[in-house]
């Protein structure tokens, strides 16, 4: 079933024209977390962690570069109060040098590139998505119920969301998934996305592409 394709619309070009999207998909994966699995994964993750932290030179959180430039960003279009970056996230976990648990293969994965690199990384499964995935701003009122609710939370107007048919797949870039699309142990079809700002976030998210294919399709046996 993958013949979905993914676009950015062009109001999100216009507010961020340095931007850019790095996509993998991949198919027929065995996303089932074993105990070897499970091990690995955290080891993944605490090694991860450890790396993340050569981007918290500064002291404040807020004045570290990659926590103060997606913080910028999010100024230029609607959100929810409070909201950050899926990037700030983790960041600030490890920074509280907190313990990051496996949640599944996939998900763990791009966690471990998001935290190594520090640029957000998200994954949707396929078979989930109606129709193709966009980058656009929302016009407020999509269908969004998020990961671990158990209510509807519409899109607000002018907000940056990943869309499909449906409704909102991902709100403000990669903050917080849909129930809907998340990738669980059944996911056999996925995509990745790896998302920057500018020049400098940009050789990161390169290196960090290159990293999580080379796993997938190198390293693994169709096991993420």
């Amino acid at each position: 079933m993958m013949t979905k394709h993914f676009t950015v619309d062009p109001a999100v070009w216009a507010l961020f024209p340095e931007a850019r999207y790095y996509v993998l998909t991949i198919a027929g994966v065995d996303n089932h977390l074993t105990p070897n699995d499970e091990k690995e994964d955290r080891q993944r993750l605490a090694k991860a962690s450890q790396a993340a932290q050569g981007f918290l030179t500064n002291p404040t959180f807020s004045q570290n570069d990659v926590v103060a430039q997606w913080r910028q960003a999010y100024q230029q279009f609607k959100t929810k109060k409070g909201a950050r970056s899926s990037i700030e996230a983790l960041l600030k976990r490890a920074s509280q040098n907190k313990t990051f648990n496996p949640i599944n293969p996939a998900v763990d994965l791009y966690n471990a590139i998001s935290l190594t690199y520090a640029v957000p990384c998200g994954g949707e499964d396929i078979n989930q998505l109606v129709g193709d995935l966009h980058l656009g701003l929302a016009k407020g009122g999509e269908a969004f119920k998020p990961l671990g609710a158990d209510h509807d939370e519409p899109a607000l107007p002018g907000e940056v969301f990943y869309y499909d048919q449906v409704g909102a797949v991902c709100r403000y870039f990669n903050w917080r998934e849909a129930q809907r699309t998340m990738l669980t142990e059944t996911t056999e079809e996925m995509t990745f996305i790896i998302e920057d700002l500018n020049e400098e976030q940009d050789q990161r998210s390169k290196v960090a592409a290159q990293a999580l294919e080379h796993y997938i399709y190198i390293k693994g046996n169709k096991r993420c």
